[in-house]
């Protein structure tokens, strides 16, 4: 018999996702090649299993010598009895073997998924969706999972099945075999067509399966805001017009994988029906065993089950390769951001920071940033000042290289950023930004992040340079506190001192504080002031403020509109203009220093 490939690779396409998928089982070609024998293990002993049927009817049930009969009687159940046991063996040890490959693929690729998401740009993420890489991590890796298993398992060992019961068909009457397995290419065609459509709707219900990830993901961190709005309502509806839409895609794909198991029974029927007719006439006329016959018989029902779950395994599989072409789309996004092949190592600045022509944009047709040239000395102190949405963050993440340039140059001591390893940059930069971000852990842990071997000595002293030891110590368990996810355990300025302390820990030359204590009180914000000032000390700086009497003693300070510098000088000299800064000063001091009104009687 001649299976068509496409009856489980549909189209060309598919046959190369599913071979690009199959190298990550390379490191474990050994377990691999143990499966294979205890699936063809397996294959012999079911052919085997169906072969002892004809001597129980031929050499005992049949047999006019009591003797021989006799011998027979004996031996069968013990042959059966063997088989079946060693059968088991083989059959555990397939099971164990495919699902520990299985298991280790995904987890391979589920590491090398989520390291290439790490190394990904800063600028990706703002065009992604968190629910859509999650989805890819979680659930396409599990789909990708069962195909590995079933192409390993099920698929390997349904056609091993299928050539030993052809052979022990054969072997009983060939004829026979011919003729009964005519109707086995009429069995693939509908496999082909079901699996098209299964692949198809299994891309859009993947889909739909990320943005109700999304939906989830955005509910549960914004509580606080769906609450505060009494959009509880809304976000239930929003859900479960969600999850309808993925309910009618599962049905859709249900309707179809349901309908192959039926027509697949039908038309084992037909090739079954044939052989009881032409097998029992041949036995009626003496020409063939009733032996033969029950035998020819198990071994054609057994089989017709193994193609009918070559249709399961198919749509399975095509599941499994929508989801490995979301996968593989995503791994091959190359990340914008490498290390040049040259980059230079690094461990201080010297001189200078200098941003020649500098343009920046996250999509062709809208620029953030347009022209930029500024140059901070080292150790000098760098305000950037301006409306909301003027650059002012974008201007700032660009120096550590989490987006590149669109146009001109960064450089850093004469060697243009591009030169140095990412690293080595990055560990010259301490970051503390306006969204606060602490992971669920301790307190000891958070604060440590950049500088895991640091003692508890260091990071002590650097929660007192931030102000935070005292709350530190009036929790439950002080530097081992877990502090829940993002911090939720803490006030908004007990976790931005915690971000401080952190970047004070680190040390490094090059400070970026973008909106630093914007969530302090005032009281902290003045104590955090001074361990910023102390911390700024013959260090780089650039500091993004709201508050704009944080920066008057700046060394100097740029004023962004529409992502171009339309001011820059110190205080004084920003002030004695009739220019956007001033604006913005007496603006903010005029709002800050307005007095309430008077409640009417």
């Amino acid at each position: 018999m001649n299976l068509p490939r496409m009856q489980i690779f549909t189209g060309q396409n598919g046959m190369k996702l599913y071979l690009r998928l199959l190298t990550y089982a390379k490191p474990y070609i050994m377990r691999i090649i143990a499966a294979f024998v205890c699936l063809a293990v397996t294959a012999g002993l079911t052919a085997l299993g169906m072969y002892l049927i004809k001597p129980v009817l031929d050499k005992v049930l049949g047999n006019p010598d009591h003797a021989q009969a006799l011998f027979y009687l004996r031996l069968v159940p013990v042959a059966i009895l063997l088989t079946y046991l060693f059968k088991g063996f083989s059959t555990y040890g397939q099971d164990y073997l495919i699902n520990n490959i299985g298991n280790r693929i995904v987890m391979d690729l589920r590491n090398q998924l989520y390291a290439h998401l790490m190394n990904q740009e800063l600028a990706f993420f703002h065009n992604q969706r968190s629910g859509l890489l999650i989805s890819r991590v979680t659930h396409d890796a599990t789909l990708m999972q069962s195909a590995v298993s079933n192409v390993l398992g099920r698929l390997l060992g349904s056609l091993l099945n299928i050539v030993a019961l052809v052979i022990l068909l054969f072997y009983l009457d060939w004829k026979l075999a011919v003729v009964s397995l005519f109707v086995f290419p009429v069995a693939v065609y509908p496999i082909i067509s079901i699996g098209k459509a299964l692949r198809r709707i299994s891309r859009e219900s993947q889909a739909k399966m990320a943005d109700i990830t999304t939906v989830l993901h955005e509910s549960i961190t914004g509580i606080r805001v769906v609450k505060a709005f009494t959009m509880q309502a809304y976000e239930i509806k929003r859900f479960g017009a969600e999850l309808q839409q993925y309910f009618n895609l599962v049905m859709r794909a249900l309707r179809k994988t349901a309908i192959s198991s039926p027509l697949m029974e039908f038309i084992g029927s037909l090739g079954i029906c044939f052989m009881i007719v032409w097998s029992g006439t041949q036995v009626i006329n003496g020409q063939s065993t009733s032996g033969t016959f029950f035998a020819f018989l198990g071994g054609l029902a057994s089989l017709y089950p193994q193609v009918k779950a070559l249709a399961g395994i198919n749509n399975t599989v095509q599941q499994a390769l929508a989801a490995a072409q979301r996968v593989f789309e995503l791994l091959d996004k190359k990340p914008l951001v490498q290390d040049a092949p040259h980059a230079r190592h690094i461990k201080t600045i010297k001189s200078k920071i200098e941003f020649k022509n500098v343009s920046f944009a996250y999509q062709p047709d809208k620029m953030v940033l347009q022209d930029i040239q500024l140059t901070v000395r080292a150790g000098g102190v760098l305000a950037i000042v301006g409306r909301s949405g003027a650059g002012k963050t974008t201007l700032v993440d660009l120096i550590p290289r989490f987006m590149e340039v669109t146009a001109g140059e960064i450089m850093m001591d004469d060697l243009n950023i591009k030169n140095i390893v990412q690293n080595d940059l990055r560990s010259l930069i301490g970051l503390v930004t306006q969204e606060t971000i602490l992971f669920n852990d301790t307190i000891r842990n958070n604060i440590a992040y950049g500088k895991p071997q640091a003692a508890l000595q260091e990071i002590e002293a650097a929660a007192k340079a931030a102000n935070a030891h005292g709350f530190i110590m009036q929790t439950r368990h002080g530097y081992d506190t877990a502090i829940g996810e993002r911090g939720v355990r803490l006030s908004g300025g007990q976790r931005q001192r915690l971000a401080i302390a952190r970047a004070i820990l680190k040390n490094p030359p090059i400070l970026i504080l973008d909106e630093a204590t914007s969530a302090l009180d005032t009281e902290s914000e003045r104590l955090i002031q001074d361990a910023l000032e102390k911390l700024m000390k013959n260090r780089t700086t650039f500091v993004i403020a709201h508050r704009l009497s944080t920066v008057q003693h700046a060394d100097q300070i740029v004023v962004l509109d529409e992502g171009r510098i339309v001011e820059r000088g110190q205080h004084a000299q920003l002030m004695s203009k009739q220019g956007l800064y001033r604006r913005l000063v007496k603006l903010q001091f005029h709002v800050i220093g307005r007095k309430p009104r008077a409640q009417k009687k």
